[in-house]
């Protein structure tokens, strides 16, 4: 039975036009072109789609993600009209394979570089909840997202085990970091599903540096990934497994307590190779399917300078990325994404897309928070995609 295109359910309005000119306000068109030229991917030609164009219709269709590609690309048309000028192309009667053929010219490079270059921690100093005594506080963490069911996907990106032998769609497996304060998915690594979280997020963690706190929960821990994240001058604050072996050497004055770690046991016999961590442990008493006992080790060694009841309390902040990814996967596209596109390099660069477009809502609730003299964490993430849907495509027109 033929399908029926799906499209915008009350046509064009013009709150669709101007969430495209706030995307181009956030990702401006000419440090599009500028990415584009580096990799090589400029249109050849300024007759038919031009691939800037491409780029902005990419981050679209994870917002309208139920309308045909033809219908999102001519709302980007539209939308980015004044902003493009006589580079735009001049309709867009385009079909869904001249719109494939034209993404694969444009590659995964230039989605990816525009989201490490433009996508970075930016909560301002005077709010409070982006800060702990001066540090930054960012969480590492990872998930997993859908993709259609072709053999290039599958044979890719795999798919994850389940009872009954494996689930319905490959996954894409990816890790990243949370800047807590503002909800931003900063420093992102995506692999196939058989890559551990642990490997992708060695690449994460080398982007932390000594202006964080970074969090994490118990599964990131091992003394090699420990070690590497002390490398990048981060205070750190990690959950470990409670029969993780921690002798209390030193004890300290906020009930904390100084312990080593070592690679082996003949290392610990040895007392060398060694790595100093200071342990908190505690329990959460009074609520509900709380775990007996949680434990953390931090390099953050001065009890003066971070007591242990403010960093226990703190690491429980490491859930904001869980509420981001909750935003990325569900809230941003009005339902549980499932990713559109059907050959790996393309499922990435809608990956960079995806995440581009909610850094873009993050931002602007991140303004309108310092605006109000608020966190951004106490505005909507939902009322914000749909302001976002509603402002005007003047703004498209407004230089960045």
């Amino acid at each position: 039975m033929a399908r029926t295109k799906a499209t915008l359910s009350t046509g064009a309005r013009l709150a669709d036009y101007l969430t495209i000119g706030f995307l181009g306000m956030h990702c401006p068109v000419d440090k599009v072109r500028a990415v584009l030229e580096a990799h090589n991917a400029e249109s050849k030609r300024r007759r038919g789609l031009p691939h800037e164009v491409l780029v902005y219709f990419v981050m679209a269709m994870v917002l309208y993600a139920n309308v045909a590609y033809e219908e999102v690309l001519r709302l980007v048309v539209e939308g980015l009209r004044e902003l493009l000028g006589d580079a735009g192309p001049m309709q867009a009667t385009v079909t869904k394979g001249a719109i494939s053929q034209a993404r694969e010219r444009v590659g995964v490079a230039p989605l990816r570089q525009l989201y490490q270059e433009q996508v970075r921690p930016h909560g301002p100093q005077a709010m409070a909840s982006v800060w702990y005594r001066g540090l930054r506080l960012m969480a590492i963490d990872g998930s997993t997202l859908d993709m259609p069911d072709e053999a290039a996907n599958a044979a890719h990106y795999g798919y994850p085990g389940s009872s009954r032998g494996r689930t319905a769609y490959p996954q894409m497996r990816f890790v990243a970091m949370a800047e807590c304060g503002t909800h931003t998915l900063c420093f992102a690594q995506p692999g196939p599903w058989r890559v551990s979280e642990r490997v992708l997020a060695e690449a994460v963690i080398d982007h932390a540096d000594a202006s964080m706190l970074v969090l994490a929960d118990r599964n990131f821990y091992s003394l090699a990934f420990w070690q590497r994240s002390c490398a990048t001058g981060a205070k750190l604050l990690f959950r470990v497994r409670n029969d993780q072996r921690l002798p209390r050497e030193v004890q300290l004055p906020d009930g904390s307590y100084l312990s080593t770690l070592y690679p082996t046991e003949k290392a610990r016999r040895q007392r060398t190779e060694g790595v100093c961590v200071r342990v908190i442990e505690y329990a959460l008493d009074g609520i509900e399917e709380a775990e007996p006992l949680y434990r953390l080790i931090t390099n953050w060694l001065e009890p003066d300078a971070a007591p242990a009841a403010e960093l226990a309390a703190l690491y429980h902040r490491r859930w904001t990325i869980e509420e981001a990814f909750d935003e990325f996967k569900v809230h941003l596209a009005d339902r549980a994404v499932v990713l559109r596109s059907k050959r790996p390099e393309l499922v990435e660069q809608e990956f960079y897309a995806l995440l581009l477009a909610h850094a873009a809502v993050r931002r602007l609730m991140t303004e309108a928070a310092a605006a109000s003299q608020v966190t951004a964490e106490a505005l909507s993430f939902i009322h914000a995609v749909r302001v976002l849907r509603r402002r005007l495509p003047g703004f498209g027109a407004i230089p960045p």
